[in-house]
């Protein structure tokens, strides 16, 4: 018998299902509070060069403090000072309204830099001078902590389809909390650098084993339902971290803060149930029956309940990916479309200041205006489907992007701010549905396996994406072409997948190479005849 069938006997979407949703919130809201943290932990407040190397022991040391950037820092194109450059003599004539100093001699700035700390009293550009020519090092740390995550979906994947949701789950909570408060604590850039690497790896775990816990445990009529539902953690999180980043401005503390939910998650990790799917998978009836047995009594279905019973499955690792043609066709489509759902993702999502408005702010709209999108999505996919949902959406996230190409910074930043929400909305709308589609196109058996690897790609090009920011020294609007053209590309690669609509979840790599247009006929005749025996 399909475990879908006996799960609809006992109720794909009870309280069982209810509490598993509840218990993951505390993991999974810790999510965005490190996958953005580096939006307000690696913060670049306005700063100049440190001018006591130009203090004569005479003038220079009685002038007001305004008076001293006018004459020892040279003015940009567009007006506003330096940050990286001072003049190698003060300029007094500036005092008196002149600004002959074309030709007056600049360097590099000599013995460091003052920053603004009104907004920020310490992120790591400030402890660490990650600006002008060691601005790399700062974004680099986004790419370290992502190249972690990117090294952790298939590890975790392969360790969890091999040893089960639950325990690897442990694992994933006890290391994010180590190496996070290691992380913390760290007093060298490289140590600090390695433990970001370290987290990304361990919260990778988290990331794509709570949202198949939960599809497996979830009903075909609910699945979509369980989709949207988790990816609303995220939301959640992402308003979470603005409330704790504008109130813990240290990046220490705010590291700490920020992973400080992972403690409940421990607390409540006991009540976390296997996946029974995953069980019955394994050859393990006994205990899938036991939770199968759990779920009926709190759902109230014990009245149902027959000898379960599966074939055992052999062990498959990441290469079963790829032995069969539809399998194979699927994980490459899925690769591309995970690549191009997570570089543009991220690319808007880090950069939260290209917008004109309080960085605090953006980040409070952006994740506000999740929700009621996630809202339109859930209905548009129990209408029109999967496929339609993800390609349209990476088609509308470049076509935002594209617009926003074409408007100036100086340039009404309503407009902008407006445009780039609508980006963000749709380029979140592309998560939430890839999440859910993955766990239905790849079978049990390799369920993990096919998310560890996708989620490889998507991280691998998440680790690039924040250097790209780079490339607008070259041309500032090069980065905005470059997201614009991957999210149209991933975009079209999705009207590939097959579609998911009402399908069971297949079990095996056998299902996968069945006619998948018989299964979802088939499954929608079942769906049918049990709804008209119900009534009956």
């Amino acid at each position: 018998m399909k475990f879908d069938r006996i799960l609809s006997e006992i109720d794909g979407f009870g309280k069982f299902q209810i509490k598993l949703v509840l218990i993951q919130i505390l993991s999974r809201v810790c999510l965005p509070c490190h996958f953005l943290l580096n939006n307000f932990m690696a913060a670049v407040p306005s700063h100049h060069c440190n001018l006591t190397a130009l203090d004569d022991g005479g003038i220079f040391g009685n002038l007001t403090q305004e008076q001293k950037l006018a004459v020892g820092v040279p003015a940009e194109h567009n007006g506003t000072l330096s940050s990286c450059e001072m003049f190698s003599k003060p300029q007094y004539q500036h005092l008196s309204g002149l600004n002959s100093s074309e030709d007056a001699a600049t360097v590099q700035c000599q013995n460091g830099w003052v920053y603004d700390n009104s907004t920020y009293k310490s992120t790591l550009a400030t402890e660490w001078d990650l600006v002008c020519s060691r601005k790399w090092m700062n974004k680099a740390t986004a790419t370290a902590f992502l190249i972690g995550v990117m090294c952790g979906a298939p590890l975790f994947g392969y360790f969890s389809d091999r040893y089960g949701r639950r325990p690897l789950l442990l694992v994933s909570y006890l290391s994010t909390l180590a190496f996070a408060v290691l992380s913390a604590f760290s007093p060298l850039y490289m140590i600090f650098v390695t433990m970001r690497f370290f987290t990304g790896m361990s919260l990778a775990g988290i990331s794509i084993i709570s949202i198949t816990l939960n599809v497996e445990w979830f009903g075909i009529e609910s699945r979509t339902f369980s989709g949207i539902i988790t990816s609303l953690d995220w939301s959640l999180g992402s308003l979470l971290l603005v409330g704790i980043s504008y109130n813990v401005n240290h990046w220490r503390m705010l590291i700490v803060a920020a992973t400080s939910p992972l403690i409940l998650s421990l607390l409540t990790w006991r009540w976390l149930p296997e996946s029974a799917r995953w069980l019955l998978a394994n050859g393990k009836e006994d205990a899938a029956h036991q939770y199968l047995m759990q779920c009926a009594e709190m759902n109230n279905r014990t009245k149902y309940m027959n000898t379960i019973t599966q074939q055992v499955q052999f062990n498959h690792t990441i290469v079963d990916l790829f032995k069969t043609p539809k399998i194979r066709n699927i994980s490459i489509c899925l690769g591309i479309v995970w690549s191009g759902v997570a570089f543009t993702y991220y690319g808007i999502s880090l950069n939260i200041t290209g917008f004109g408005l309080n960085p605090y702010l953006t980040q409070v709209i952006f994740a506000s205006m999740e929700i009621p999108m996630k809202i339109i999505v859930y209905f548009f996919l129990k209408k029109f489907g999967r496929r339609p949902g993800e390609a349209a959406s990476l088609l509308l996230t470049g076509l935002f992007l594209f617009i926003n190409i074409f408007v100036a910074k100086g340039y009404r930043w309503a407009f902008r701010t407006i445009v780039g929400v609508l980006g963000k909305s749709m380029s979140e709308a592309s998560f939430t549905i890839i999440f859910l589609y993955t766990t239905e196109l790849f079978p049990t058996v390799v369920r993990e396996n096919g998310l560890g690897y996708t989620s490889f790609l998507a991280r691998l090009a998440m680790s690039i994406s924040p250097l790209i920011m780079l490339l607008e020294d070259t041309w500032h609007l090069l980065p905005a072409v470059i997201y614009c053209t991957v999210a149209v590309v991933a975009g079209l690669v999705a009207c590939l997948l097959p579609e998911t609509l009402n399908a069971q979840l297949p079990d095996s790599i056998d299902d996968i190479e069945k006619t998948r247009f018989l299964l979802l006929v088939l499954t929608q005749s079942q769906t049918l005849l049990h709804t008209q025996t119900d009534s009956i």
